[in-house]
């Protein structure tokens, strides 16, 4: 298992727009380039941090630009990207709850 946390700061007023275009991004590389999808969140400190995750470093090394359009979209929200971190899993005791 290979992760990737990203991590950027937003230009006011643009959240919907990282949203909306990480929504799509997200979708279109679990369906066209075999990721196990993304995960969103809002810091404390304000910004915004996602996470990835894929069945190894080539997988997600191949994957392209599946939906530009989306990508432009996160573009255009994002002041600030601060550099990736690339993880990979030595452990793993995270518990999904069941959802009904």
């Amino acid at each position: 298992m290979f992760a990737v946390v990203y991590r950027w700061r937003l230009r006011p007023g643009r959240e919907q727009l990282l949203i909306d275009g990480w929504h799509r991004v997200t979708l279109a590389i679990h369906q066209e380039c075999g990721s196990y999808g993304s995960r969103l969140h809002k810091a404390d400190d304000g910004t915004w941090v996602a996470y990835a995750r894929w069945p190894d470093r080539e997988t997600r090394e191949k994957c392209g630009t599946p939906d530009p359009e989306g990508e432009a979209m996160m573009r255009e929200a994002i002041a600030e990207y601060f550099p990736e971190t690339r993880l990979a899993l030595v452990d793993d005791l995270l518990a999904e709850p069941e959802t009904d």
